[in-house]
């Protein structure tokens, strides 16, 4: 007879095969993304180090690149259609309004190095005048965003060329817009992104279902009015009011029963 190993083939894989193969069911997605924000991280605390005229030129730099970036890819796209708006040949005699409406149309209408030098412009004095709002007031906010806009849209007017007879007024004009603008968006974003407010009724009833495994009754609870108030007072035909079924009413009351705190606030009631 033999030692009952003889029944089959055992085969045994060796443990650099297995980190291979482990290795080999990386998402390679994944691990690129891990990468990168693992230097992200780490530029990120380096750039928080340095001083503040260092940090801004950083980030204006980058900020400018991407929107370099962005506005070169948009130009190809788009290609270069300010040759199709030519001023007419009467253009000495156009009003100055129109004259402007004219350079507008052109600013947004130009080849990848138009588009790129006015994107860049725009994001990178957007993100470098951030950058020293937040260092200086210690906060991000919408006064902060609403300053960054405003100068990142006064001298995009005047890079752009959007400017008209009038500079001064009309990138004033547009800084106020780009102010305005990106306020409504802050406050926009802050609304949704906050999460939703703790309700402070439910907190004690919301850790008693939790801790017995009864999560699913909470809508019972704050249908049928029973919050952390009504807690200790809880009786079986109160529950049953609330369409909770006898086994859930049976561990309920035994919790409150059992509680210390619950016991004392139920005589304090009486």
């Amino acid at each position: 007879m033999g030692d009952g190993k003889q029944g089959g083939t055992m085969v045994e894989i060796p443990k650099f095969a297995g980190g291979l193969m482990g290795q080999s069911e990386q998402n390679p997605i994944a691990v690129v993304q891990a990468k990168f924000k693992e230097v992200e991280h780490k530029f990120k605390g380096w750039l928080a180090k340095q001083s503040l005229p260092v940090e801004a030129a950083v980030v204006t730099a980058t900020s400018a690149a991407q929107g370099a970036a962005i506005g070169a890819f948009m130009g190809t796209l788009t290609g270069d259609t300010s040759s199709l708006i030519t001023p007419p040949p009467n253009a000495a005699g156009l009003n100055p309004e129109a004259m402007a409406s004219l350079k507008q149309a052109q600013a947004f209408t130009g080849g990848p190095l138009v588009q790129a030098r006015n994107i860049a412009v725009m994001t990178g004095v957007n993100a470098g005048i951030s950058c020293v709002m937040r260092r200086l007031r210690g906060k991000e906010d919408v006064q902060s965003s609403m300053v960054a806009a405003f100068g990142s849209g006064a001298i995009f007017t005047l890079v752009s060329g959007m400017g008209g007879p009038n500079q001064a007024a009309n990138a004033l004009t547009s800084g106020l817009f780009f102010a305005l603008v990106q306020g409504g968006i802050f406050q926009l974003g802050q609304k949704f992104s906050q999460p939703p407010v703790e309700d402070v009724y439910y907190a004690k009833t919301r850790s008693m279902l939790s801790n017995l495994g009864l999560q699913n009754y909470e809508k019972n609870f704050k249908k049928g009015l029973l919050n952390d108030i009504t807690l200790p007072l809880l009786t079986d035909s109160a529950l049953k009011d609330a369409n909770i079924p006898p086994g859930p009413r049976l561990l309920i009351l035994a919790h409150v029963d059992s509680n210390p705190e619950l016991k004392e606030r139920r005589r304090g009631s009486r």
